[in-house]
């Protein structure tokens, strides 16, 4: 039976999600020391390992049938979508991941925020040195059909992904994976922004 996604989403994915939501709106308003303490909360060991359970390469999300698919033989050179391209894919897919449904942050307002709150929103060389829900909602670029199996640079074939989805996606098929098309579910619609007002403060 095919899966919409590899695991479902836990509450506190959400739950940080509305911390870090808080914690950009205080900091917009002045309020350092209470951003911080809401950084602080949303850095939430629940989070990590929701994530790691799906990119692990242990993984007991992460089925592959090998048997299940047959690659394309003609290879399309791998390569990012360009700024245009991830333009419109925001435009398209807003700040959630089309397998999952998480809110995703763009990792330049990671970066952004890490270098104003360093002490708490962590991001170091290994997964156990990073924010949970910063690495946890990190927003990725898929394709949905990968290069390995002939998967095309085009804004039909890409989607907006969390890491997790991402990495246990990997060059894996669908049909290896088990995984429905995220292209048959409308792109999930909320008032999440992706915190990138902060990129207008």
């Amino acid at each position: 039976m095919m899966k919409r996604c590899f695991r479902n989403p836990i509450p506190e994915i959400y739950d940080s999600a509305r911390y870090l939501d808080a914690a950009v709106s205080a900091h917009l308003s002045g309020s350092v020391k209470l951003a911080s303490q809401l950084f602080a909360l949303a850095n939430n060991p629940t989070v990590r390992d929701w994530t790691e359970s799906i990119w692990g390469k242990q993984s007991p999300y992460v089925k592959v049938s090998k048997q299940s698919a047959q690659h394309s033989q003609l290879k399309v050179k791998a390569r990012m979508p360009d700024a245009a391209m991830k333009k419109a894919l925001h435009q398209r897919d807003g700040y959630h991941c089309r397998f999952c449904g998480i809110p995703v942050i763009h990792p330049d307002i990671r970066n952004c925020l890490h270098k104003l709150y360093p002490d708490v929103i962590p991001w170091g060389p290994t997964n156990a040195s990073q924010h949970a829900a910063f690495q946890c909602m990190w927003l990725q670029y898929d394709h949905v059909v990968p290069h390995s199996a002939g998967g095309e640079n085009t804004l039909d074939n890409l989607v907006i992904t969390c890491a997790a989805c991402n990495f246990g996606k990997m060059n894996y098929t669908l049909e290896e994976l088990g995984l429905r098309d995220p292209r048959e579910y409308p792109p999930v619609n909320s008032l999440w922004d992706g915190l990138e007002r902060v990129r207008k403060s």
